[in-house]
């Protein structure tokens, strides 16, 4: 009695994807190191505590309801509603501006309590460090939003529409898109709740 071996076929993951979590992770790793040096710096002393200003509150609020709109956004265009998606990508761009605008005046709020880049307390600079390298990578994601947003505005005829609806990856765009802006909102409340519990 012969038996048959039948294979699991697993599914591939595809390499674009990959890519963006290798490059995710290596993220994490990065900010994992500067909160742990974080840590390790403020127990040796010259520390003066501090709170952080409101606007901050304001700032990951902002950042959370981007995370919704381009939800809205991506489910609207895999239904083929373009006009909702333009919106919905658009309004996130703006909120991710709104982030980083409140993010500078948080820092303003900061510097008038004393609380600077430079000078003998590492407490403040140890914050304007990791949140403006935080920033960094989300003035990288509105860059994408910003292209993606523009391209609604492509005109496209039925033939080069037709083939564009049969590409199996007509979605990776924003998909990958997604990935990398809700990484980014939910690095920041870890983040947040970071300074917040260690001040």
């Amino acid at each position: 009695m012969s038996t048959i071996s039948v294979k699991k076929r697993t599914p591939n993951i595809h390499p674009k994807k990959f890519g963006l979590w290798l490059g995710l992770g290596s993220i994490i790793m990065m900010f994992a190191g500067l909160t742990s040096a974080f840590i390790v710096r403020q127990a040796q002393g010259n520390w003066t505590p501090y709170k952080l200003p409101d606007l901050f509150w304001a700032s990951t609020i902002v950042i959370l309801l981007s995370s919704l709109t381009l939800i809205v956004g991506e489910r609207a265009i895999k239904k083929g509603d373009s006009l909702l998606y333009r919106r919905m990508v658009g309004l996130t761009f703006l909120l991710g501006i709104g982030f980083a605008v409140l993010q500078y005046y948080g820092w303003l709020a900061l510097a008038s309590f004393g609380i600077i880049l430079q000078g003998n307390d590492p407490s403040g600079a140890f914050l304007y460090v990791i949140s403006g390298i935080h920033v960094v990578h989300v003035l990288a994601g509105l860059l994408f939003l910003a292209v993606f947003y523009f391209k609604t505005f492509k005109k496209t005829d039925a033939a080069e529409q037709l083939i564009n609806d049969m590409k199996p990856e007509k979605f990776l765009g924003i998909e990958l898109l997604s990935t990398y802006w809700h990484f980014v909102g939910v690095l920041w409340l870890y983040l947040f709740f970071f300074f917040q519990y260690y001040q």
